[in-house]
């Protein structure tokens, strides 16, 4: 049994839709499902009526949800008590980082913090996307960091949350360099080009898709491969297996090197991310420790 399935199961008794709940639960629909299988296997009875539509639960699965509801709120207050008792962290910040930032971003901008704030002590949760504002909005965790764009903003309430902007990254398309450090493979090329891609419901899949829907002339892309994490597909593509889009501070290193190049113009086929930090606001925190306050002001300022 894994606490993941009751939430993913909750998710599915609010949506009644298994591919709206494997988008927010930032899984594959596949996967998702997998998970729900194995909650009804370990329950021993059916819990989705699988015959209607829109999704419904049966009378097995209604109770189950029930029970559910006072088992994540149970361990939830059970996990906040504990971190009540731990007074030897409070000058350890905590960071919940979405997977491809915890990577990239992270390291470089806490290099270039401690070079201007001082020495501060850390603790980082790499989580993904969903995952991460959850851990925000439960209470797990000091600080947030994530992209932002527009197109798919994050949902947390300004009323109970505040922002800082760190910054901006760009997120475009990389291939491997040729013998004479062209790019293998190009964004704009006639024939089919192999995509090194984001699985479903990953965070920058959906920027790969909106940076797609700008272009002027649909690309001809053949998914090659797929993985949740930005550093699975630069590793991929190093090996040339094909083009993907990956954010600039995950490419720092390799295209000083030539072993990655841009795979089309400068401006085409590139989308800009803003990099954005989330804390709850002090009026409404549930718990508050002096080192990240420091922070936030230092940053505010």
């Amino acid at each position: 049994m894994e606490t993941k399935w009751l939430e993913d199961f909750v998710s599915l008794a609010e949506t009644r839709s298994f591919s709206r709940s494997a988008q927010l639960r930032h899984v594959t629909q596949p996967a998702f499902s997998r998970r729900i299988q194995a909650l009804e296997a370990w329950a021993g009875i059916d819990l989705v009526d699988r015959s209607a539509y829109p999704t419904r639960l049966t009378p097995a699965g209604e109770t189950l949800h029930g029970q559910a509801l006072e088992v994540l709120s149970t361990l939830q207050s059970a996990r906040n008590l504990m971190r009540s008792h731990r007074a030897s962290g409070q000058d350890v910040v905590e960071f919940a980082v979405p997977h491809t930032m915890a990577f990239t971003f992270f390291p470089h901008w806490l290099m270039d913090l401690r070079r201007r704030f001082g020495s501060i002590k850390t603790r980082l949760i790499a989580l993904n996307v969903h995952d991460a504002v959850l851990r925000l909005t439960e209470g797990g965790c000091d600080l947030l960091i994530a992209y932002h764009h527009a197109s798919h903003p994050l949902q947390l309430s300004p009323d109970r949350y505040e922002m800082i902007s760190l910054g901006q990254e760009t997120l475009a398309a990389y291939a491997k360099a040729d013998g004479e450090g062209q790019p293998m493979f190009r964004l704009g090329a006639s024939g089919p080009v192999p995509l090194l891609a984001y699985a479903a419901g990953a965070y920058i899949g959906h920027m790969v898709e909106q940076i797609i829907r700008q272009m002027s002339a649909p690309p001809n892309l053949e998914t090659v491969f797929e993985t949740d994490m930005a550093e699975g597909l630069k590793a991929m593509a190093l090996e040339g297996h094909g083009l993907a889009f990956l954010p600039g501070s995950s490419v720092r290193k390799e295209l000083k090197a030539r072993r990655l190049v841009p795979a089309a113009p400068p401006g085409v086929g590139e989308l800009t991310m803003e990099v954005r930090m989330y804390r709850e606001r002090p009026d409404v925190a549930r718990h508050s420790k002096a080192a990240a306050q420091a922070l936030w002001e230092f940053l505010r300022r």
